[in-house]
């Protein structure tokens, strides 16, 4: 009994080591979070692929993982960059031209406040709004930084795992406390779920970002490339989506007096571009977005305020893996259980 106990004692005692070095290890390394995520998912991505030209067609481990990160890096990190410098532009050109948007904000305020009686943006508002833009672009700047540390984060571990993906994924299958056709489960859930969200939202968010382009470009909307990304962008966000851009830009043409633009872009923004994410999704996009929208809208929810970007991925993810280890439990003890006699 007391070597039983010793043994016990010793077994609890190295638990706690170990989750207490691994919560540290998180909470110093938690920033690093988006590239870890980032690069298990282009690795989920890839792996197919990798695995049969290196395996089937006798391609070189090293050179094909550096050549699937250097197209990741072209397809990826090239969007964000370009972003990055015309979000950084308008803003600079904003914070050293302040007069024109103060005095456009004016006057929509004084519209609204007609309008519906209650004024909106006042010259304090206003006053704060002009110091709030003032420093956006130094958080731009600072996330910059962090963003590149994550990049290379993510392609070091991507290669890594591209180069011994085989043994990890071994590795991890012997320490999943379930039946095989449930760990096999995991992994179909994991795959499609990461194949709908990497891929679908972005190019549901690149679709909406065009069309929505070629409305403002049609009645009259300046710096259309800038009104579209950011339409694009906003279109991942639930509920109220890309409406957080064209509600304001038809709301300005109403108060500048330019009705018919105001009307035409409020009907074509209606019909259009708020529509054009389900008939892609019913579309182009059938066989790979197979995603309930209230996974996604909660995921999503869920997701950014976890792991930032990579919430709109790995927040539908956690929801379905909530659902089917539901499912898993059931199959493994319930059903078990009910069927020993």
């Amino acid at each position: 009994m007391p070597s039983i106990f010793n043994n016990r004692l010793r077994q609890i005692t190295l638990l706690l080591i170990i989750i207490l070095l691994a919560g540290l290890l998180l909470q110093q390394l938690y920033i690093f979070l988006p590239g870890f995520l980032g690069a298990i998912t282009l690795y989920i991505l890839l792996r197919e692929r990798y695995f049969h030209l290196t395996i089937k067609k006798g391609w070189g481990k090293t050179i094909t993982a550096l050549l699937f990160i250097f197209a990741s890096l072209i397809l990826i990190a090239v969007p964000i960059y370009f972003s990055i410098v015309l979000l950084t532009h308008k803003i600079s050109m904003l914070i050293n031209n302040p007069a024109e948007i103060i005095m456009n904000a004016k006057l929509v305020g004084k519209k609204l406040e007609a309008l519906i009686g209650i004024p909106l943006l006042t010259d304090a508002n206003l006053l704060a709004l002009q110091k709030k833009i003032t420093t956006i672009l130094p958080q731009i700047l600072n996330s910059s930084a962090n963003i590149l540390s994550n990049f290379a984060i993510m392609f070091f571990i991507l290669y890594f795992l591209l180069m011994n993906g085989k043994e990890v994924e071994r590795y991890l299958e012997k320490f999943i406390p379930l039946k095989e056709q449930n760990v096999d489960l995991l992994g179909i859930e994991t795959k499609n779920m990461v194949k709908a969200n990497a891929i679908g939202i972005p190019v549901l968010a690149i679709i909406q970002g065009i069309v929505a382009g070629i409305g403002y470009s049609i009645f009259g909307v300046k710096d259309v490339v800038l009104w579209g990304f950011l339409t694009g962008v906003c279109s991942m966000i639930p509920i109220v989506g890309t409406g957080i851009i064209w509600v304001p830009l038809t709301v300005y043409f109403f108060a500048v007096n330019n009705i018919s633009s105001g009307i035409g872009l409020l009907v074509y923004a209606i019909v259009l571009i708020t529509n054009i994410d389900y008939v892609a999704r019913i579309t182009i996009l059938k066989k790979l977005i197979n995603v309930h929208p209230l996974i996604t809208i909660f995921g999503v929810l869920v997701g950014i305020g976890l792991f930032g970007f990579w919430g709109v991925i790995f927040g539908p993810l956690l929801i379905s893996y909530f659902i089917i280890l539901i499912k898993i439990y059931i199959n493994e003890f319930v059903l078990l259980k009910n069927d020993t006699p």
